[in-house]
């Protein structure tokens, strides 16, 4: 397999994982409206969940750079960080993102924004003290992969749709528990193992659409991983970079949950597991996955 082909067969996966986390906010939906009598708890969950990720998109920027802590610097401050970031945007028709630098010895980087106009690209300064010029330049890739290939849009759509399951699922335990829409009267005539149907989904729902959102996760990190290196032309670069920065024993001191999917490798140190359970709930795929698919692909 080479680097076009890998490209592509991610971003197949991701539209095959979209079309069925769309199949299955539907059937959801469908299963608790049927359940109560009413479709007010679908729509309900839908407005509510879209104004929340609405706000999230156009703010989210910069909320991820506070909690990081990220400074902002000009030209004059990196002039090869930015020829470096310059010339990957001009190879991947990207217009120049902000560059951001966050104090930090582990060596790590991120990309956000809400488009690629307004998108920002931040490293830590152990990432631009360890790694050599090539390495370098094959993390900056990587993530002006995300920015060019609409992650954070991906990104902003999967989290609707987790918001809109775990919002219809907590309306229809209030609805079913404590009354609401629909009436009691409605609910009569449904059946009792329908209503016990609903509530298995109102269960199971909300934990498989984080593993759907998980999945999705993953397979766009790999994704940049293989537009990263067709953008340097060299995947030994992007490969020896996670080595470096997987060995690295720093802790990230503004590692932080709600952040942690955005960075180039998980910024926790000393809580990588291997077992299958773990790698359910993993933001990235293991390292040593994306070596291999690094490593055995050709350009």
């Amino acid at each position: 397999m080479n680097l076009y082909t890998h490209a592509e067969s991610n971003m197949r996966k991701t539209w095959l994982y979209l079309a069925g986390f769309f199949v299955l906010v539907i059937g959801v939906g469908w299963v608790f409206s049927y359940a109560l009598g009413s479709s007010a708890i679908l729509w309900t969950a839908v407005i509510v969940s879209v104004l929340m990720s609405w706000t999230s998109y156009w703010y989210s920027d910069k909320i991820i750079l506070a909690i990081s802590k990220a400074r902002p610097i000009e030209k004059r401050d990196n002039p090869e960080l930015y020829r470096i970031v310059e010339n990957l945007s001009i190879t991947a028709g990207l217009p120049t993102p902000r560059i951001y630098v966050i104090q930090d010895s582990q060596p790590n980087a991120f990309a956000t924004g809400r488009d690629a106009k307004h998108a920002v690209v931040a490293v830590t300064t152990g990432l631009l003290a360890k790694l050599e010029r090539t390495e370098l330049e094959g993390v900056l890739a990587h993530e002006l992969s995300h920015i060019g290939n609409k992650d954070m849009l991906v990104s902003a759509v999967v989290v609707v749709l987790v918001g809109l399951i775990a919002l219809a699922s907590d309306f229809f335990f209030r609805m079913t528990f404590f009354g609401g829409m629909g009436g009691r009267d409605e609910k009569r005539g449904t059946h009792p193992l329908f209503l016990l149907l609903a509530l298995v989904a109102a269960l199971v729902a909300p934990l498989a659409a984080q593993l759907v959102r998980l999945a999705i996760s993953r397979k766009r990190e790999l994704l940049a991983d293989a537009t990263g290196a067709l953008l340097t032309r060299y995947p030994e670069g992007l490969a020896q970079a996670l080595e470096k920065i997987a060995q690295d024993p720093n802790p990230m001191r503004s590692a932080n949950d709600a952040t942690a999917h955005l960075y180039i490798a998980s910024p926790f140190r000393g809580k990588e597991q291997t077992s299958w359970l773990h790698k359910l709930f993993m933001t990235h795929p293991p390292v040593e996955e994306r070596l291999r698919a690094l490593r055995g692909m050709s350009i």
